[in-house]
């Protein structure tokens, strides 16, 4: 990996694009519309999956070495460990809820759209803290071998939605990311 701070803005602003795909699938239903639920439960078991499998355990590694560097950092590293949690946490509820609606189970919609708000606004606020506290110090701090620690942190894994040879499941998905980067 040739500059591996880019590669985890890369890997963010794809999150962030599919949150804003979900978020527009979320404000069709909140609208009475009928979204598409395949394409949200797609979006959310993609940011439960790859991000808990790859993502994370590289920024663990991350933290861990930059609290080593500079201590004064330790409280805000730790906050954004625990909101992996969280956020794995909300997103296991939005899948349930998702899941729910789909098999045409009671669920209140008022439900299904706190669950969703949770979710939105803790992953982008995850998301816009890493970029402005942890990139930038990660950028100064880290060396080639904290980088090649961070590296070994997670396996090599290919991404399913991203990356040059996708999954055939998340076909629909990369359909409409393709659609939503069109110009109007």
């Amino acid at each position: 990996m040739k500059d591996p701070v880019q590669h985890w803005h890369a890997e963010h602003a794809n999150f962030s694009r599919l949150l804003d795909i979900l978020e527009k699938q979320l404000d069709a239903f909140h609208a009475g519309e009928k979204p598409n639920y395949e394409l949200m439960v797609d979006i959310v078991s993609y940011l439960r999956h790859y991000p808990g499998l790859h993502h994370h355990p590289r920024e663990d590694a991350a933290f861990a070495l930059l609290a080593r560097h500079d201590p004064a950092m330790k409280l805000a590293l730790s906050r954004l460990q625990q909101e992996h949690r969280v956020i794995a946490a909300a997103g296991e509820d939005l899948l349930k809820a998702l899941n729910e609606v789909e098999s045409d189970a009671m669920i209140a919609r008022a439900a299904v759209e706190s669950i969703g708000a949770v979710y939105l606004v803790y992953y982008r606020h995850h998301i816009a803290n890493e970029e402005r506290q942890v990139l930038p110090r990660a950028k100064k701090l880290l060396t080639d071998k904290d980088w090649e620690a961070v590296a070994a942190a997670a396996p090599a894994g290919r991404d399913p939605l991203f990356g040059s040879m996708g999954d055939a499941g998340y076909r629909e998905l990369r359909r409409h990311i393709l659609l939503e980067a069109q110009p109007d």
